[in-house]
């Protein structure tokens, strides 16, 4: 069986020591029940004991999924630039303001994330 030695500190031993010596708090009258609710205010948000919203994330990594999902895959992926350019390939990286576009036609392209006015996947057309 393997036991530890726990020894108190000498700060430890003066706070109890003070603890000890101190008087008790004054106490407070107990608080009223809260108003059933019929009776409760209209604006719940501005009492005092009413925790806030949390605000939602500035991230929900949405983004980071869907390319991942598409490189992982490597889905054909039609990119359409603000002027309306189209660019064929697929995904091989991406970074916060860029994605590099893999093209069997063509040479590699770093894609500033800016420039992009949206991109589906590419579907094969059938004859």
């Amino acid at each position: 069986m393997n036991r530890k030695l726990i020894r108190t500190t000498l700060a430890e031993v003066k706070e109890r020591e003070q603890l000890a010596q101190a008087p008790p708090p004054p106490r407070r009258a107990p608080e009223p029940p809260p108003p059933p609710p019929s009776q409760a205010p209209q604006s719940q948000s501005s009492a005092p004991g009413q925790p806030k919203k949390k605000i939602p994330p500035e991230q929900t990594n949405a983004e980071s999924f869907y390319y991942k999902k598409q490189m992982d895959a490597h889905t054909p992926m039609v990119i359409v630039l603000q002027d309306n350019e189209q660019l064929f390939g697929t995904i091989e990286w991406y970074d916060k303001g860029s994605i590099k576009l893999h093209r069997q036609d063509g040479p590699n392209l770093l894609i500033l994330k800016h420039n992009i006015k949206y991109m589906y996947k590419d579907q094969p057309e059938d004859d």
